[in-house]
């Protein structure tokens, strides 16, 4: 099952430079609840529901799989006292997450205990967002003993997204479902 969000973007002038933007962050922890809090309703699996990102949603992605420990927003009902952490994290071409200038994280990114595992797919040749920021925040995942994957295409480019082509890039939707397999995201066989 996919359901798709619709966020509130940009950064807005009020919100603290150096940190994930509140305003979509709260959209994301807010979604991860609703989906969690009707999972049973809406004939989801509670505990595989994961967040998809690309570009700079990859980057919401991430910030919403290690800021899970601290909601952005006060309460509004009872579906904010469900879990707002994403079972896996799947951060496609990401930006934002490299600090500037620096080879390390972004400030207001980190990765605290209980952080889901994390697939992280780049281009080699992305010069909107470089793969440094997916090798990074691979790094970083491993250092705090999260499980990660993390491929990095040669040749690829920015926003391959999951078109078919001749180019291995195209490939990155079957090493994902593969790696969901393994982590016990998506069923072995039929009968799960």
């Amino acid at each position: 099952t996919g359901i798709i969000l619709k966020y509130r973007v940009p950064r807005r002038p009020d919100e603290p430079q150096g940190e994930p933007a509140r305003r979509p962050l709260q959209d994301a922890q807010r979604a991860v609840s609703l989906v969690r809090s009707r999972a049973g309703e809406w004939g989801i699996h509670p505990e595989r529901i994961g967040i998809v990102g690309f570009s700079a949603g990859g980057h919401l992605a991430i910030a919403t799989a290690t800021s899970f420990d601290k909601r952005t927003y006060e309460p509004i009902d009872d579906v904010d006292r469900t879990s707002c952490r994403p079972d896996f994290a799947i951060a496609v071409y990401s930006g934002y997450l490299k600090a500037k200038d620096k080879d390390e994280l972004a400030p207001g990114i980190h990765v605290p205990s209980g952080t889901p595992p994390v697939f992280l797919v780049h281009g080699g040749d992305d010069i909107v967002s470089p793969p440094e920021n997916s090798v990074l925040m691979y790094l970083a995942l491993k250092r705090a003993g999260v499980p990660a994957e993390l491929h990095v295409y040669a040749g690829a480019a920015h926003d391959f997204g999951v078109r078919k082509s001749d180019h291995p890039c195209s490939t990155w939707t079957e090493s994902c479902a593969n790696w969901l397999r393994n982590q016990g995201f998506l069923p072995t066989n039929k009968k799960e």
